[in-house]
């Protein structure tokens, strides 16, 4: 089994990684190579190019990095037309994989899709292009394969891979002890993206938000689990933005993180379906160049943004995005939650039932689906 697969930034690492295991168990000698990171080099993957030269969102950022991000897929294109894989599984990327995954399609290489694109949020037309760049789609949430299906797009609920990983009753005390955090200390985790523009536009409000929280509430903790490589960009906005602030920076754990804190001030994205699962209260913030933000807000099709409110059909979380994502608006939404435990305990009991529904043996589902593609 030879699997060709592209996994932008690290959310897609993270569930590409996820997956790899069950992908190993059911085809032992797999060989797997492509774009990925470093969760995906550990399970064996050969990455041939790292997963965040693709970890862009915007259109006015895109455009910066397009011709780099072009010859990528050019490059990789003509690579695995020489070698003919018995698959190419995209993993999330809809931008990037999808010409890449129709491009192989029509030259005989079966093309799965992991992780459906939010069709159902904005930007609907891709449907009608996804039914002719994929063989087949596994989708993390239950109501997107009829979705699909509407559009001729074959497509399996497999289930949220973090649902099967998570644990439904975090290890709070463990965590803890792991980050040098007392059982007493009130912590709150802050997670301003894994992509660079990200850093930019959204790590300077949260940590002006933290520099106000730790002026009104002197005992507050915070931690900040950082991607690979984000460091040197992530140190100096602490040094001008929160001095003084009882801030510890991670190298990863952002899980140990979550698990950890008591809420957590948190960039829109796959990490607040993380922080809903480890039942943690949360204010959503996200701010990005004002153009892309103009472009994108005319598309939408939900009043939410955020993962937990789209999947709950609900305002359960704050989001407080572009003019709105600033330091007292911020500062003020996370008072709300340390200062209101019944409704943190309320929420808990939400965010379970979304983890039971979230639960479906991922990498089997996954697997079985992808069996069948190749037999097809």
């Amino acid at each position: 089994m030879e699997l060709a697969m592209v996994a932008g930034e690290a959310s897609g690492d993270l569930l590409a990684g996820l997956l790899m295991g069950g992908l190993k168990q059911r085809w032992p000698a797999l060989q797997s190579g492509g774009i990925g990171g470093p969760r995906m080099v550990a399970q064996g993957f050969d990455a041939w190019w790292p997963s965040d030269k693709l970890a862009v969102r915007g259109y006015v950022e895109v455009l910066k990095h397009y011709r780099e991000i072009s010859a990528i897929r050019e490059a990789l294109l003509l690579r695995l037309l020489r070698q003919r894989p018995s698959a190419f599984l995209g993993v999330d990327a809809p931008d990037f994989n999808l010409a890449l995954e129709g491009r192989l399609k029509a030259k005989g290489i079966k093309s799965i899709h992991f992780v459906c694109p939010s069709i159902w949020a904005w930007r609907g037309g891709r449907a009608k292009k996804m039914a002719a760049c994929v063989d087949h789609v596994l989708c993390l949430f239950p109501f997107e394969p009829e979705l699909l299906r509407v559009h001729g797009v074959s497509a399996s609920y497999v289930g949220h891979p973090l649902a099967d990983h998570i644990p439904r009753v975090p290890p709070r005390e463990q965590a803890r002890a792991s980050l040098g955090l007392s059982r007493d200390d009130e912590v709150i985790a802050v997670l301003p993206g894994s992509r660079l523009s990200e850093i930019q536009f959204i790590a300077p409000h949260f940590l002006q938000a933290v520099a106000r929280l730790q002026r009104l509430r002197p005992a507050l903790r915070f931690v900040l689990p950082m991607a690979p490589g984000l460091r040197a960009c992530i140190e100096p906005l602490v040094a001008a933005h929160a001095p003084a602030a009882r801030l510890s920076l991670l190298d990863g754990q952002s899980h140990s993180a979550l698990a950890a804190c008591d809420l957590s001030l948190i960039a829109s994205g796959t990490a607040t379906l993380e922080a809903a699962l480890f039942k943690r209260p949360m204010v959503i913030g996200y701010n990005m160049h004002p153009v892309s933000w103009q472009l994108m807000k005319r598309m939408r099709y939900q009043p939410w943004v955020g993962l937990p409110n789209i999947l709950c059909r609900d305002f359960v979380v704050p989001e407080l995005l572009q003019s709105e994502c600033r330091a007292e608006p911020l500062a003020s939404a996370v008072l709300k939650w340390l200062d209101d435990r019944p409704a943190c305990e309320r929420l808990a009991l939400r965010f379970d039932e979304l983890h039971l529904q979230l639960q479906r043996d991922t990498a089997r589902c996954a697997t079985d689906a992808i069996a069948q593609v190749l037999s097809a």
